[in-house]
């Protein structure tokens, strides 16, 4: 019996970028971190790039790049993330599946992702196509080749998907057991039933079309992989290596493939550590010699199948009631929400259904006059996708347009492809899978179809959005004050909206704060500043100028002028519309004359009447530039308010540690403001370079006297960070030994703070240094040099720290 074990993790986010923005902006809920993004890329996407391996006494011996011996999948959408925000991340899952094809034969460790993770069997034919040409598209620009195996979203799964996907010469998908329904011998005539998971999943199996194409298909092992997923399997790695060892049938003569699959925020975000758990247990694989890790597509060349299967069509792995899930109130939920339905699911899908027929049969004929061969324009923007330059949206209408297009046919015919993405990303799978149709998830596909609708409604005389909210009307929301579909849209998704002159209204009130450059970007968005007057007196300022603003993803423009007026703090109106030079030049000299009179009520009402009333405010801007300005408006009054608590704490520290001493009860005054002062001083002592730890250390002990609640998580990050930028300097600098004695000064901080801290990139820094410079300074300290020996000394301190093996030069 020869046995085989692979272990696959579909990796994936749903898209969190804001449609208008094309950004993710902050999530508060993600804090310390910006957004969920960054925050499960730090807890699992990064950690599975460099895991842990311990020796016996609990030290990291090896760092191991998960990717490279694992069976993979990342969501499109997320690689696209990680290339621009974690871009080393990103490096090491594309190396991690070119060392995977030289490990397993030439076959790589990743899969290919229909797109946007849309339920494939819920889907138009047409749509089908456009997942899997954007999906392999986007594969082959990432890890420059083929792939040989397509993951569906949540499985989801029916026989015009096998088709397509056979027909792209996919050779292998991913399913549950249970979507299995019966199996037979290649050449023989009798089937036996294997409905409800009985189907063996140590073999693959094949699947003959009607087309006269087949693709193979491997069932993973149900059990083992729930275990993993809910049973705290990953507690231990070498439980969880006994488990999957133990699968194997020793009565069975011949190869045996055992393997699992789970969704790879698996292993470190649901589970803390999970990522070293599956290092090690790669590892023990690895050092058996009666186990081979393997991949499928290696697999799959090495042993074909020998039986075929006929699959339970329109089922799911996450539906017991196939797929359900997205289109009816089936009873599948988080099961967060005891007593909530889910009856809005299918009217949420029928009003999505409405908006892309109508659309395309609208646009139908334009398209088709436009582009040489509509259908085939659409599924290769992904092209442009890829890549947003200027010269890709040429190259493309270049190759795709049935003429050539004068610069307005050009932004109509990106307008319409544009409107095509977000009628795909409208259907990603998550906006069904929670309770409620007010979740973000759900928002989130509403927000993709109101971008939809904005981008028909430029090219449409008549309006989407009436029709499509008397469907919503039909969406209940088991939240009363939001009462349906309509109601979460009206409230949660209609602010949201953003068009140029509210781009432009952006740029203007940040110009308030910011004197950049003439030329701004923004997301998706380009700006050029083409005139600027600001006047100030005292608090009161006063913006006026002119602004193109042009799309990227379009390239639609439109010049506009705008007038701000901000009144100190948080109060502030702009307004902003397209005027002519003559009328522009008016409003300047008018407001500039009322400004100098000081005649506020006089400057309002100009700005009101050139702009057509004052419509923006703060609010107005995205999240990320608001909660900037925000932070400047608020920072002389936060600054003011800690001085003035830092006074009453310094000044009455005394009488509260003498009111400790007794026992006796602090005043909430005293305490409220030693909370207030210690976390920020504590804070910036940590921020600062070189980190004063003697301060730092007075400030916990004061925190301590004091009974004073610390910002947990708010501080261990800040440590963490700047854990983080020491052991950059000390790659750029290795041979620097106070350096590297500061750096196991404040490692020695960081492990003594009454919470835990995030080691693991100055450990991975660290870890890297013991290779060549480490056996530098050993030759140099052997050789007698006083600053060798330092160096290996402070770094055996740092090591000891950071729980890293130094190997034969561990101090005992």
């Amino acid at each position: 019996m020869k046995r085989l074990v692979c272990v696959h993790g579909h990796f994936y986010q749903p898209p969190r970028d804001n449609p208008w923005l094309e950004a993710v902006e902050i999530q508060d809920s993600a804090y310390p971190y910006h957004d969920w993004n960054e925050r499960v890329t730090a807890e699992c996407y990064a950690a599975n790039a460099a895991a842990r391996i311990l020796d016996g006494r609990g030290r990291i011996e090896r760092i191991a790049n998960n990717y490279a011996r694992i069976s993979f999948n990342f969501g499109p959408t997320l690689l696209s993330w990680l290339q621009h925000h974690a871009a080393d991340v990103y490096s090491a899952i594309l190396a991690a599946d070119a060392a995977s094809r030289t490990r397993f034969s030439g076959h790589g460790a990743a899969l290919a992702q229909a797109y946007n993770h849309v339920i494939m069997p819920l889907a138009t034919r047409a749509d089908k196509a456009t997942q899997i040409r954007w999906g392999l598209a986007d594969f082959r620009r990432r890890f420059g080749r083929e792939p040989e195996g397509m993951w569906l979203p949540e499985t989801a799964v029916d026989l015009e998907t096998l088709d397509l996907l056979a027909e792209h010469d996919l050779r292998f998908i991913l399913l549950a057991p249970h979507q299995a329904a019966r199996v037979r011998r290649t050449g023989e005539r009798e089937w036996r039933e294997v409905s409800g998971g009985r189907v063996d999943p140590k073999e693959p199996y094949l699947v003959r079309l009607a087309s006269g194409r087949s693709i193979s298909v491997f069932f993973y092992d149900g059990p083992a992989s729930r275990a993993v997923a809910f049973e705290r399997l990953l507690e231990s790695g070498d439980a969880f290596a006994r488990r999957l060892l133990g699968l194997f049938d020793g009565a069975r003569a011949g190869t045996q493939l055992v393997h699992i699959a789970t969704d790879g925020e698996t292993y470190g975000h649901h589970h803390r550590f999970g990522e070293m758990a599956l290092a090690y247990a790669l590892e023990l694989f690895e050092r058996d010699p009666e186990v081979e890790l393997t991949n499928y597509g290696a697999f799959l060349e090495r042993h074909p199948p020998v039986r075929e299967v006929e699959i339970e069509p329109m089922t799911s792995w996450s539906c017991s009631h196939g797929v359900e899930r997205w289109r009816s109130d089936c009873g599948c939920n988080s099961g967060a929400h005891h007593g909530w339905r889910q009856g809005w699911r299918g009217p949420l899908r029928e009003a999505l259904d409405w908006l892309r027929d109508t659309a395309n049969e609208r646009f139908r004929t334009r398209m088709g006059e436009l582009f040489a061969d509509p259908a085939a324009a659409r599924d290769a923007y992904i092209e442009v996708m890829l890549d947003r330059s200027a010269e890709s949206a040429r190259t493309f209408l270049g190759r795709h347009a049935a003429r050539p297009l004068a610069p307005d046919e050009r932004v109509e015919a990106l307008t319409l492809l544009e409107m095509q993405r977000h009628m795909q990303l409208m259907y990603t799978s998550c906006g069904w899978f929670f309770d409620e149709v007010s979740g973000i998830e759900t928002v989130q596909v509403l927000q993709y179809a109101a971008r939809a609708m904005q981008l028909a409604g430029e090219l449409s005389a008549e309006p989407f959005e009436p029709r499509f909210l008397a469907l919503l009307e039909r969406a209940p929301s088991n939240r009363p004050e939001l009462r349906d579909g309509r109601g979460v849209y009206e409230r949660l998704v209609r602010p949201a909206m953003r068009d140029l002159k509210a781009v432009g209204a952006h740029v203007a009130v940040s110009s308030l704060f910011d004197h950049g450059g003439d030329r701004f970007e923004s997301g998706c968005w380009e700006v050029r500043r083409e005139d600027h007057h600001q006047l100030q007196a005292g608090r009161l300022r006063l913006a006026m100028g002119r602004l193109r603003v042009g799309s990227r993803l379009t390239l639609e423009e439109a010049r506009l002028a705008f007038g701000v007026l901000h009144f100190g703090d948080h109060n502030l109106s702009c307004g902003v519309q397209p005027l002519d030079e003559v009328p522009y030049r008016a409003m300047v000299r008018e407001c500039r004359e009322a400004f100098s009179r000081a005649d506020v009520p006089e400057v309002i009402r100009l700005l009101d009447r050139h702009f057509s009333g004052l419509t923006y405010s703060l609010g107005s801007l995205f999240r990320d530039e608001q909660r900037r300005i925000l932070d400047q408006i608020l920072g002389a009054t936060l600054v003011e308010a800690e001085t003035e608590y830092g006074q009453l704490f310094d000044q009455h520290a005394p009488l509260m540690r003498f009111l400790a001493g007794l026992g006796a009860p602090q005043p909430r005054a005293f305490q409220a403001a030693a909370e207030v002062v210690l976390n920020a001083r504590l804070r910036r002592t940590v921020e600062d370079e070189p980190i004063d730890l003697e301060r730092a250390r007075s400030l916990l002990r004061q925190a301590e006297e004091h009974g004073v609640p610390l910002d947990r998580e708010g501080l261990a990050f800040a440590t963490a960070r700047a854990l983080e930028r020491l052991g950059r300097r000390m790659a750029e600098n290795p041979e620097d030994v106070e350096l590297v004695r500061h750096a196991a000064g404040v490692t020695g901080f960081a492990v003594t703070l009454p919470f835990d801290v995030d080691l693991w990139r100055l450990q991975n820094h660290v870890h890297d240094l013991r290779e060549g410079p480490l056996i530098e300074q050993r030759e140099r300290a052997a050789a007698g040099d006083p600053t060798g020996s330092a160096w290996v000394e402070a770094f055996g301190i740092l090591a000891g720290l950071l729980h890293i093996s130094t190997g034969p030069w561990e101090r005992e």
